[in-house]
């Protein structure tokens, strides 16, 4: 017997033991299974993922980190190009010589030489970075010019001209640096940005000929910008012809986009961007006053992040999944400002899309753009698709049917973009689309217009053409300046591109 009774009393422990794992606690909840996590969870995304009682394996953690440093890295990405499309600018106008408070002036109107985000080629792009940081600056603005003022996280500071508060009168505007708590001077239209960086962008009218010089020259004797501290000897304003240069203003798609973002962290103040996107910057390692210096791990994941997050842009931007944001249900052309909110928010709700959308393939933010007043301003719609939901291709011949009356006060255009830089697509022809301003322009007997586009122009129809490129992907908008009610109440459509064989 005594030979037995370790032997029974180890079992009888182990019994014990079992019973005492087994058993309730005294203070028990009744806890739902929806908020405890198995041992093992299947994902589609991650595939397996392992615990001890809640509590992530070793292999499982590093597999969630790569995959919020993923996720994080694409929506820095999504979320960061209103910031990347405006370092883009600053970055990019310096390499042709145009320094901070100097104006850059397209004399001979736009061409595909340079890389802009579908700019026009019927009105005079005049543009400048203003740079605050060592202090007020002032903007002697001429009269009869139409312009915006945005910052630099892409976000609205002013309209210039007629839809600003100089009524189209022209004149002294100061604009003030983040924080500013100096004294402000009367006899300035006032302006606040939380940045230092500001882009200013205005748009001539050529005259009724098309011709630009004279436009320009009086343009110039009307602007300047300088420090407020000059204003009792105001320097000579620096003017450079940007017309025929090559040079990029578009943000990079690759990880040099975070490089562009941490560029402007570390040149803002802190509160220059919003908390929640500081935050997501923070979160990949751009941090204001510290170097960006991602380890190989993290550069990879920062690598992929950027290409879906350019593969999603141009997802949301050419194949938009969202009805609303098509003018009309049986036609291809649709814009990000179709819901009319310059900040993208309605009923309290950020549209992301629609603001990727925009920032993506277009610039300048103002409230003007989303509903101008009729027969003012400009509105303007877009599509990459034909009539049957296929791609535009440069090597097809396509024709658009314009009813008639076009709602118009001014002029209609056609602008042709490239479907890899939503600039000006390259081709041998300057204009880069076609509009209503054209003299031998053919108009149909009834009022309507046909255009066409295609590698050549139909026989006699050259007139009403717009050149393509085979092989290259496009996108086309269409522009009208002056926009009446029709265009409005939606009672006049525009057709959509169809295929000509």
């Amino acid at each position: 017997m005594q030979t037995n009774k370790p032997f029974s009393i180890s079992i009888l422990c182990s019994i014990l033991a079992a019973a005492s794992t087994s058993a309730s606690p005294k203070y028990a909840a009744a806890v739902p299974e929806s908020v405890t996590t198995p041992d093992i969870v299947k994902t589609e995304a991650l595939g397996e993922l392992k615990f001890f009682d809640g509590m992530p394996s070793k292999e499982s953690v590093e597999k969630l980190y790569d995959n919020l440093d993923l996720t994080r890295g694409i929506t820095a990405f999504l979320d960061g190009i209103p910031v990347a499309a405006i370092q883009a600018f600053v970055m990019g106008l310096p390499q042709v010589g145009l320094q901070p408070n100097q104006i850059g002036i397209k004399e001979n109107l736009m061409d595909a030489r340079s890389i802009w985000l579908t700019p026009n080629t019927t009105t005079i792009y005049v543009t400048s970075i203003v740079d605050t940081s060592k202090g007020p600056i002032v903007l002697d603005v001429p009269a009869g010019v139409l312009g915006l003022m945005d910052d630099a996280a892409f976000q609205y500071v002013a309209d210039f001209g007629a839809l600003g508060p100089d009524k189209g009168k022209g004149g002294k505007y100061l604009l003030l640096p983040p924080n500013y708590d100096g004294k402000v001077p009367e006899g300035y239209f006032i302006l606040k940005s939380k940045s230092y960086m500001n882009w200013f962008l205005v748009r001539l009218t050529p005259g009724p000929n098309g011709e630009t010089k004279e436009v320009v020259e009086k343009f110039k004797k009307g602007m300047n910008i300088y420090p407020l501290s000059e204003t009792s000897n105001p320097p000579k304003e620096t003017f450079v012809n940007l017309s025929g240069l090559k040079y990029n203003t578009v943000h990079a798609n690759n990880f040099k986009f975070f490089e562009e973002i941490n560029a402007a962290v570390q040149r803002e103040p802190a509160t220059a961007f919003s908390p929640e996107l500081v935050g997501t910057f923070r979160s990949i390692g751009i941090v204001k006053g510290q170097p960006f210096k991602p380890d190989a791990r993290m550069k990879k994941i920062l690598t992929e992040a950027a290409a879906i997050g350019n593969a999603t842009a141009r997802s949301i931007t050419y194949a938009p999944r969202d009805p609303e944001v098509f003018f009309y249900k049986d036609r291809q052309w649709n814009s990000p400002f179709q819901r009319q909110s310059h900040e993208f928010i309605v009923d309290g709700v950020r549209m992301l899309d629609d603001r990727t959308y925009f920032h993506y393939m277009a610039t300048g933010i103002t409230p003007a753009m989303t509903s101008p007043p009729i027969g003012k301003g400009s509105v303007y719609c877009m599509t990459a698709r034909d009539k049957n939901g296929d791609y535009l291709d440069g090597s097809k011949t396509y024709k658009i049917e314009l009813p008639a009356p076009i709602p118009a006060a001014n002029f209609w255009s056609f602008m042709l973009y490239s479907g890899q830089t939503r600039s000006i697509l390259e081709t041998d022809q300057k204009s880069g689309g076609i509009d209503s301003k054209k003299k031998d322009l053919l108009v149909n007997e009834d009022g309507s217009v046909t255009v066409w586009f295609g590698p050549k122009a139909p026989a006699g129809k050259e007139a009403n053409w717009a050149q393509t490129s085979p092989g290259k992907s496009f996108n086309l908008m269409f522009r009208l300046y002056g926009p009446l009610e029709p265009w409005f109440d939606k009672s006049w459509k525009p057709g959509d591109p169809e295929v000509v064989k």
